[in-house]
């Protein structure tokens, strides 16, 4: 059984930054696109980031753009999302999600495997 487990989430002020981390554990990321999605409340999840083994590429939503990137350590298993520059809509639980397939994918509903999510506020 795939499993993902997200940690980084906290209260952090406007213009602040966290790391989220994402573990995955009896699967190798080589052969996965490996999606951080977000819900707000009240809200439809979206899509924030995504990275295809494939073929190295990586997708930022354009809400994300030049404030977030994400990373990986294959040896680790681990999935990073870096947020620089946070305001108070990156509110949200933040998720991260995997599929097995070649092409990139970034709609939420491809991704088969989801963790539970870490929340993040942005507030003063």
């Amino acid at each position: 059984q795939v499993q993902l487990v997200e940690s980084g989430g906290g209260l952090v002020q406007p213009g602040g930054s966290l790391r989220l981390s994402c573990i995955a554990s009896r699967f190798s990321l080589e052969y996965y696109v490996i999606g951080w999605f977000r819900q707000a409340p009240g809200k439809e999840r979206e899509t924030v980031s995504c990275f295809s083994s494939s073929d190295g590429s990586t997708y930022y939503a354009d809400f994300v753009k030049g404030r977030f990137t994400m990373s990986r350590d294959e040896a680790n298993k681990t999935t990073y999302l870096q947020m620089n520059s946070l305001m108070p809509e990156d509110t949200a639980v933040y998720y991260c999600a995997a599929v097995r397939i070649a092409a990139m994918r970034t709609d939420p509903a491809f991704f088969d495997y989801w963790g539970r999510g870490t929340r993040v506020t942005v507030s003063s």
